[in-house]
């Protein structure tokens, strides 16, 4: 609950509780605090207890912190065949291709064949135009 709360912040909190409450009111004041702490989780606990209930046996695994957008994404994210689909949008070895084609090196086998132009896909990463070693290449107007 006080996870964010350092011990500078926790000594301050005391001397101004102690200078608010006074030393003869603060132990009273501090066990009204906790009871009605203990009173909040008592009436959480026992309103969730109720909805479990009355959602039925097919919510019996139902939690609330599923409720959290963070928390249902994440569930989500962790199932196996979503995974699978994430691994496979690995973007990462296209953009070494297209890295290594815009530097002049050799790109790998399946980026090679989309710059050879297979059939069904076009000339994507660089013209076919060939410059000589030791020539600048043509000036594009476009792509400036």
């Amino acid at each position: 609950m006080f996870n964010d709360i350092g011990a500078l912040e926790l000594v301050t909190l005391v001397v101004l509780a102690v200078l608010v409450f006074g030393p003869d009111k603060l132990p009273k004041v501090v066990q009204d605090v906790s009871r009605f702490i203990r009173k909040v989780r008592e009436f959480s606990d026992n309103a969730k207890h109720d909805i479990r209930r009355e959602l039925g046996p097919e919510f019996k695994d139902f939690e609330f912190d599923d409720l959290n957008p963070k928390a249902f994404i994440r569930k989500q994210l962790e199932n196996d065949d979503l995974r699978e689909i994430r691994s496979s949008f690995d973007f990462r070895q296209d953009l070494n291709d297209v890295a290594d084609a815009v530097n002049g090196k050799e790109p790998s086998a399946p980026a090679q064949a989309v710059m050879n132009g297979s059939p069904g896909t076009g000339d994507l990463l660089r013209k076919r135009e060939t410059v000589e070693k030791g020539e600048r290449p043509p000036f594009d107007a476009d792509a400036t």
